[in-house]
């Protein structure tokens, strides 16, 4: 549905111009956002994708779900809008990197990480996906303004998010929306079986 332009690396697959939409309301480090994440790669992408078999019929858009009673979601969101920017062909490889790494940003572990630790960490991270040459511009992003309480580059991208998701009450993650209303019986644990059957209901 909507999406400002500068965030258009969130459509993870598809035209922004097919006719029917999916999006995920995900949070990185919940784990059943993780296991849907998986789904999408393995399941839905390749029905979505040029050669699949729904090929622009839908796209399917990234919503960062902040979830802020985990308490590095912040973070690990802003990471993410970074490398869209720096490396927009990027964001979804490294989304993918930041469910599986999901564990080290887990309360306990990063309970003794000062927010400067963390955001280094996640451009480790991320280094891989944007290259070491991006590294500086992503923490440049990520680095908090003058202001003293201004937030940092992407902030403005993260308010985007989470007012839209807060617009349409979308509470928990993950949470599916297609075309607009929210599908209650799509479940992290669908199996590929069950993912043809919906899809074949709806396409």
């Amino acid at each position: 549905m909507a999406l400002q332009p500068s965030l258009s690396p969130l459509i993870i697959v598809g035209s922004s111009a097919a006719p029917h939409t999916l999006e995920f309301f995900l949070d990185y480090v919940c784990p059943y956002s993780a296991k849907i994440a998986l789904s999408i790669d393995n399941i839905l992408k390749p029905l979505f994708d040029a050669n699949g078999k729904y090929a622009n019929q839908t796209k399917i858009i990234f919503r960062n779900q902040v979830q802020p009673w985990h308490g590095t979601s912040t973070f690990v969101h802003e990471a993410s809008l970074a490398v869209a920017r720096v490396a927009p062909e990027q964001f979804w490889p490294f989304s993918l990197a930041l469910f599986k790494a999901q564990d080290d940003y887990f309360d306990i572990p990063s309970s003794d990480l000062t927010p400067k630790q963390i955001r280094q960490k996640l451009a480790d991270l991320a280094a891989p996906f944007i290259g070491n040459d991006k590294k500086d511009s992503f923490l440049d992003l990520l680095a908090l303004k003058l202001t003293s309480n201004g937030g940092v580059a992407v902030t403005d991208d993260l308010k985007y998010t989470i007012k839209y998701s807060r617009q349409n009450g979308i509470h928990v993650s993950p949470t599916v929306l297609f075309d607009g209303l929210v599908v209650n019986e799509i479940s992290s644990g669908w199996s590929e079986d069950d993912w043809n059957k919906w899809l074949a209901s709806k396409l």
